[in-house]
C-alpha cells in the first residue's frame, strides 16, 4: 500500500491540506474574515449567512459546524473573528477548537475599533499563523487516520449502476485498512432505510437512524410535502430517476458492504476511538451535505454526480466521479474519474473501486483534485430552524 505523509496535529489526527482558517462566528464577521484571509498562503475564510437569532437545535448545529471545521485535521491554526454581539460569540468557538490543541485565537471587531483596524490586527494573527505551519514538516501515517466522506448528486441511473458501487468499494476498502466513512444525506436514504438499517451493528444506533429519517420525512409533511410521492429534484428527475426509493436504492452504494457502527448528528464528530462506517443526519443538498461530514471530520471527500458538478470544500479535497461516460466529456474540468467504463468498456466492479480507493490514496498525498485546481470552496450550513 501506497505510504501516506500529512501533518499530525497535537490531538493524534493527521491532516492531508494545512490550512489556516478564519472563521466568522456570524453573517456580520463574514467581510472581515474574507478580507483578513485574502492574500495570505495558505488562509482560507468561511464566510456564511449564520450565527445569529437562532435557537435550540439550529443555533447548536452551526456551533458544532463552525468548530468541528476549526478542529478538522486539515486544519493547523485557526482564527474566529466576531462582531461581538450576535449569539454565536467568538471566543466561545476558539476556546472548543484550541481543546484540540492546535493554535487559535479569536477576534472581536467592535473592541478593535470597526472593520479596519480589525482586519489589519487579523491579517498580522493569520500571517504569524501561516509562516509557523509553512515550516511544519509532514510525516508518516496510516490509511487508518483518513475520515472519507461520501456524497452524491445531480443523480442518473449510472450513478448507482457505476460511481456509487465504485466509491462502496473503495469505502470498503478503507474501513478494511482502519479507516473510516461517512454516509449523509438522510432524505436519499428514504425507501431504502430499512436496508441500511439492518447493518448497524447496534440495535440502538439503527433506531437513532431510523428515527432521523422519520424526523425528515415529518419535517417535510409539516411543510405540505411527502416525499414518497415523487422525485423533488428537477435535475435528478431530469437524469431519469421518477421517485426517492430509486434515488435511494442507488445512493446507498457508496457505503458498499460494511456495518454501520453508528449515527451522528450533522456535524457531530466522528470517534477517534472506534473506525469504521458512521451515518451522519444531513439534507439532500450536496454543499451543506458536504459541509457536516468535513465539520464530523473528514479530510477528504468522495463525491458522485451522473449530471456533473464543479463544487468543492473550503478544506477537504473534493474527488468527483461519475458513471456516465458523456457527462465526463462535457465537464473534463471538473470530473476526476469516470466510472462509465464499467459500463462502456466493461472495466468491473472491483478494478474502478481499486481506481477511486487509489485516487484517495493520491489526494491524500497532496495530489490536487480538479475542484482544487479551479479553487472551488463552496460551504454551506444546514438549517433546521428559522432566524428569530
Amino acid at each position: 500500500m501506497m505510504q501516506l505523509y500529512g501533518y499530525l496535529r497535537e490531538n493524534g489526527t493527521y491532516g492531508i491540506r494545512n490550512y489556516v482558517l478564519v472563521i466568522p462566528a456570524s453573517v456580520c464577521a463574514s467581510h472581515c474574515a474574507v478580507q483578513i484571509a485574502e492574500g495570505i498562503p495558505m488562509a482560507v475564510a468561511l464566510p456564511h449567512q449564520h450565527g445569529c437569532c437562532q435557537l435550540g437545535d439550529d443555533f447548536a448545529s452551526t456551533v458544532r459546524t463552525l468548530a468541528g471545521f476549526g478542529k478538522n485535521a486539515n486544519v493547523g491554526a485557526a482564527l474566529v473573528v466576531g462582531l461581538g454581539c450576535e449569539g454565536i460569540q467568538a471566543k466561545d468557538i476558539a476556546d472548543e477548537i484550541s481543546a484540540s490543541g492546535k493554535e487559535t485565537a479569536s477576534l472581536i471587531i467592535q473592541e478593535a475599533g470597526g472593520t479596519l483596524p480589525a482586519i489589519a490586527e487579523g491579517k498580522q494573527i493569520v500571517s504569524r499563523m501561516a509562516s509557523k505551519l509553512a515550516t511544519q514538516q509532514k510525516v508518516p501515517f496510516d490509511a487508518s487516520a483518513l475520515i472519507l466522506g461520501l456524497e452524491c448528486g445531480g443523480s442518473d441511473p449510472t450513478s448507482g449502476i457505476a460511481s456509487n458501487p465504485a466509491i462502496g468499494v473503495a469505502s470498503d476498502l478503507l474501513v478494511q485498512a482502519g479507516g473510516s466513512s461517512i454516509l449523509s444525506e438522510t432524505t436519499e436514504c428514504i425507501g431504502a432505510e430499512h436496508l441500511l438499517a439492518k447493518r448497524f451493528v447496534d440495535a440502538a444506533q439503527a433506531e437513532r437512524f431510523l428515527d432521523m429519517v422519520r424526523r425528515v420525512e415529518d419535517h417535510a409533511i409539516a411543510a405540505g410535502q411527502d416525499l414518497r410521492q415523487g422525485q423533488p429534484t428537477p435535475g435528478n428527475i431530469e437524469g431519469g430517476l421518477t421517485t426517492i426509493e430509486e434515488k435511494s436504492l442507488g445512493c446507498m452504494h457508496k457505503a458498499g458492504t460494511s456495518p454501520f457502527l453508528g449515527a451522528l448528528e450533522y456535524a457531530e464528530a466522528v470517534p477517534f476511538d472506534a473506525h469504521g462506517l458512521y451515518f451522519m443526519d444531513s439534507p439532500g443538498q450536496d454543499i451543506d451535505s458536504i459541509t457536516g461530514m468535513v465539520a464530523s471530520g473528514a479530510q477528504i471527500v468522495v463525491f458522485s454526480t451522473g449530471r456533473g458538478t464543479p463544487t468543492g470544500n473550503p478544506i477537504a479535497p473534493v474527488i468527483k466521479i461519475t458513471g456516465n461516460s458523456e457527462t465526463y466529456e462535457k465537464m473534463k474540468d471538473n470530473i476526476d474519474i469516470n466510472a462509465g467504463r464499467m459500463i462502456t468498456d466493461g472495466v468491473s466492479l472491483q478494478d474502478m473501486g481499486q481506481e477511486v480507493y487509489d485516487c484517495i490514496l493520491r489526494t491524500a498525498n497532496g495530489e490536487l483534485t480538479k475542484a482544487e485546481a479551479l479553487g472551488h470552496r463552496e460551504f454551506g450550513i444546514y438549517r433546521t430552524g428559522y432566524t428569530y
